[in-house]
């Protein structure tokens, strides 16, 4: 992305902050963009659009008006936003209340967002995909996409010459990056679960010893959880479980005895593995989610840690 602070237009009307725009962008009345922005190369940035400080633009992207660019927000080169769509960062939004980090949002390389189209925190739109006007979009649109209604879904898919990777040299350039791995207690882990990708509707699956390090002898379920509201912590002696969120989201604290960790569940694609003698607690869950649990034995009152000081002499002994 072009890194060029000079030889841009700003309308006399615009209140631009940063040092940062590229060569050719042209930014039009009353838009306001803040001091840590980066604007890129011959971007058209439109009237009444915001750009807050955490917010990567890059080359050639065309903003329509009314639009609000937030804290988190990477839009590649080529990428097209329609007039009033909407990004938000914040899946649990209170007034004067704001999370540690807010969730990264990004719309990949060639993307088009339609008019009025509502974008949550932490999704990550496809390259060349297309998301309708009015669109709700609640999860990762995949590349070359067409996605509609609320919530957005899948109605057409585009095949490799559709995306222009016709060519090795094309895939390689047009490798998307993985996503970066969390930092966990030791023993914790991330593990990616198997999906079918389909334009009807996608598909995962878990199988006990070979998705997850145990057999599965248990098996439940958390809904109807308010938005915003948690379950208590509590600790397992022998017991492994897997977390997944199935649908919406939640933040898992995950507490070894030596730091704690924070780690937001938000695809059901994936899980948390989760070892014995780890202090868990569930927070922030989103309105409607659903989050899946897996485990190692059946119930067993006996084998919960609950009492947190109990838990502390007991990893203390552990580690001594």
């Amino acid at each position: 992305m072009s890194d060029s602070a000079s030889e841009h237009y700003q309308h006399p009307h615009a209140l631009v902050e940063t040092g940062r725009v590229g060569r050719g962008t042209r930014i039009w009345a009353f838009a306001h963009v803040l001091p840590g922005a980066r604007i890129g190369a011959d971007c058209n940035i439109c009237d009444h659009v915001f750009v807050e400080n955490d917010v990567v633009v890059g080359d050639r992207v065309t903003i329509k008006c009314g639009v609000q660019l937030w804290d988190g927000l990477t839009l590649e080169d080529d990428v097209f936003i329609g007039p009033n769509a909407t990004f938000t960062n914040d899946a649990f939004p209170r007034s004067r209340h704001y999370p540690e980090a807010f969730a990264r949002t990004v719309v990949r390389r060639g993307a088009s967002i339609g008019a009025n189209a509502t974008i949550l925190p932490g999704v990550v739109v496809g390259e060349r995909a297309m998301v309708g006007a009015g669109a709700v979009v609640t999860r990762d649109v995949p590349a070359g996409a067409v996605v509609v209604g609320n919530p957005a879904r899948v109605v057409r898919e585009a095949g490799d010459a559709a995306l222009g990777r016709g060519t090795a040299a094309a895939q390689a350039h047009h490798q998307q990056d993985p996503p970066a791995q969390p930092v966990l207690p030791p023993g914790c882990a991330l593990i990616d679960l198997p999906r079918i990708q389909d334009p009807r509707g996608n598909l995962s699956f878990i199988e006990g010893g070979k998705h997850v390090p145990f057999e599965i002898a248990r098996v439940y379920w958390i809904y109807d959880v308010p938005g915003g509201e948690g379950r208590g912590g509590h600790a397992y002696r022998t017991l492994q479980e897997f977390i997944v969120a199935v649908a919406g989201s939640l933040d898992v604290v995950l507490d070894d005895g030596h730091e704690v960790r924070r780690f937001t569940l938000n695809r059901s694609y994936y899980g948390l593995y989760v070892p014995p003698q780890v202090w868990r607690s569930m927070e922030n869950f989103s309105t409607n989610a659903l989050v899946l649990n897996l485990a190692s034995g059946p119930y067993d009152a006996e084998d919960y840690l609950r009492d947190p000081h109990e838990f502390r002499a007991l990893t203390a002994e552990r580690s001594g």
